[in-house]
């Protein structure tokens, strides 16, 4: 029978997993590439179960134990048509499920409670439990939406920079740098946007950040779309009775200071991270396996 959950958190940047026993205890960690499921499906399936592997190797299991154990892969994309079930099929652990990765975000935040969660970086998604009831919005990739997300700002950043080429709108020490940064050639920029994968566009949001620090208008100009963007967000989720609302990822600290005061009010610290929310989910899963073979 199997003993055995790994949860799996594939984000744009790497794919983190982590093997736990069946009381919740984690045992072994492990890390491989992005898990881009809508632009690259074939190697986020191979970060997928690479991440699983190294944890298990690094729970001092072989390798081969992959194929005993009860999964849970949170990533974006999976509620995009069958993406979720092609990634389901392909997997080579003895019972899986494929979830979004808002859903794992959610879990992880908020253990089994209620409140929302928005999680930023590469991509952005939000996901609300409201009574027990689970409501999830965006994670539809950088071209059609992931507002506020790394990728979004890099985009809006070689944006805004061509049209302070094309004196459309208006330069700042942020546009000159990037201009720079490629000889100032926009054909370049053209070259590297045409090829770019989201998390090409990702590195650049620390430099969005850092200028709109310092108070460079087009810097401050994205960061304020962005957190409007992420205010309609939670404005769409938000109940009266709302406990908390969790924000997660590598640029959810960033973007506090640019929030509306009516959110920050209920910003709370989050329980854990996402991919404790899919470890949380895999036990779970494993639990439930046990008592249908028992």
């Amino acid at each position: 029978m199997t003993e055995l959950a790994i949860g799996i958190d594939g984000g744009g940047t790497s794919c983190r997993a982590a093997v736990a026993d069946r009381h919740g205890n984690v045992i072994g960690r492990g890390k491989a590439g992005p898990a881009n499921i809508l632009s690259d499906l074939e190697n986020s399936l191979l970060n997928i179960v690479e991440s699983a592997r190294q944890a298990l190797i690094d729970a001092g299991l072989a390798a081969e134990t992959i194929a005993s154990v009860a999964s849970v892969v949170g990533v974006a994309g999976a509620n995009v048509t069958d993406y979720g079930q092609r990634i389901k099929k392909a997997l080579p652990f003895a019972e899986g499920r494929v979830v979004t990765d808002a859903l794992i975000a959610l879990q992880g935040a908020l253990g089994d409670g209620d409140g929302i969660v928005g999680a930023f970086g590469t991509g952005s998604v939000y996901n609300a439990r409201r009574n027990g009831r689970l409501n999830g919005i965006g994670g539809w990739g950088f071209i059609v939406g992931d507002q506020a997300s790394g990728a979004r700002l890099g985009r809006d950043l070689m944006e805004r920079s061509l049209l302070a080429y094309d004196v459309v709108r208006p330069a700042s020490p942020m546009t000159e740098a990037i201009m720079a940064e490629y000889g100032n050639d926009p054909e370049s920029i053209v070259e590297f946007a045409h090829s770019a994968r989201p998390t090409d566009f990702a590195r650049y949001a620390p430099i969005v950040f850092e200028y709109a620090a310092k108070g460079d208008a087009v810097a401050v100009g994205i960061v304020t779309d962005a957190a409007t963007a992420i205010g309609e967000s939670l404005e769409a989720l938000l109940w009266p009775e709302c406990p908390s609302i969790c924000l997660l990822g590598g640029l959810a600290g960033a973007y506090e200071p640019w929030l509306s005061e009516r959110y920050k009010a209920r910003l709370a610290r989050p329980k854990g991270d996402a991919l404790q929310g899919a470890v949380e989910l895999a036990v779970k899963l494993l639990h439930d396996e046990q008592r249908g073979a028992a």
